[in-house]
């Protein structure tokens, strides 16, 4: 006997957790590190210093440009005075101009390539084991170490390509970690605009907040997606249905007797189906021997409830 109740459609697929954000911290210039300031497996703070290269040789070619800018614009400064009574040229004058401009690059490069020899955090997180000690030779080839952001955390999954009109941005998403017994909710936040040739899905992904960083990038999930709730919904066990090529029907016992009632079906499930029309709420669904039954045949049922 059937009754309305609650139907949720929905999908279910497998995917993996991803750090908000991920780097590999690698120095931009050669050289020999003179300081490692973070402890492996810490959280560090956005623009902390993390290591720290030799760049002795830079600050003596600092210095150097730094006095010859002195004597260049002393230089400029006497040209300056001279042109102004007419006792030099104005190309003279032009010429300690840009001698004093080259100069004034040389120290803006160096001092850039000074800035390379510190490497700062990125961003707030997690960093990783180190593959570096102090004395030791950095190039831009060596990973120093690993950094994640985990809070909030990436959830992501693949969905078939027939589900691609029911999935948006905003929807909200459950799932299981392996290893633990919570499940936990996340929110859609980006889909991928084509669709995978070889698998025939898209990719989606989704963000949930992770405080106590319980959940660690890298880790399988299981995730489920509600693409459609329907309240007050009449559901019959799929194996009650049989195709036919008027449609689908099921065979109905109405007062002790076998009747034939085609229908028509909305939502399916793997176990189940919604009617949408052709049965009313009481009607009892024969389930069980469809073949060896016909219509006005006498038959006796026990009755399930709650279908």
């Amino acid at each position: 006997m059937i009754h309305p109740r609650l139907l949720e459609q929905k999908i279910t697929s497998t995917g993996s957790l991803l750090a908000n954000e991920e780097v590999e911290v690698r120095p931009e210039t050669s050289g020999r590190v003179t300081a490692i300031s973070f402890e492996e497996g810490t959280f560090v703070g956005k623009g902390s210093l993390l290591v720290k290269i030799d760049d002795s040789e830079l600050q003596a070619q600092l210095k150097k440009l730094q006095l010859e800018e002195k004597l260049a614009q002393d230089d400029l400064y006497r040209k300056q005075k001279l042109l102004e009574i007419k006792a030099a040229t104005e190309e003279e004058y032009q010429i300690s101009q840009n001698q004093l401009g080259v100069i004034q690059a040389e120290i803006e490069l160096v001092r850039s390539q000074i800035a390379k020899t510190a490497i700062y955090a990125p961003f707030s997180g997690h960093i990783g084991l180190r593959y570096v000690s102090t004395g030791g030779y950095a190039s831009p080839s060596l990973v120093v170490a690993r950094m994640q952001q985990t809070d909030p955390i990436k959830i992501e999954f693949t969905v078939p390509e027939k589900y691609i009109s029911n999935i948006q941005k905003g929807s909200t998403i459950h799932f299981t970690v392996a290893g633990q017994e919570n499940a936990f909710e996340g929110i859609i936040y980006a889909i991928e605009p084509r669709i995978d040739l070889m698998t025939r899905s898209f990719t989606v992904r989704a963000k949930c907040p992770n405080p106590q960083n319980s959940l660690v990038p890298g880790a399988f999930v299981k995730v489920e997606i509600i693409l459609q709730t329907v309240q007050d919904a009449l559901v019959i066990p799929s194996e009650a249905v049989i195709p036919d090529i008027k449609g689908e029907k099921v065979l109905l016992c109405a007062q002790g007797k076998v009747r034939t009632q085609y229908l028509i079906t909305g939502i399916r499930t793997d176990y189940e189906v919604q009617v949408t029309d052709g049965l009313n709420p009481g009607d009892t669904v024969i389930t069980t021997g469809l073949l060896q039954l016909r219509n006005d045949m006498k038959v006796k049922i026990r009755i399930q409830e709650s279908l």
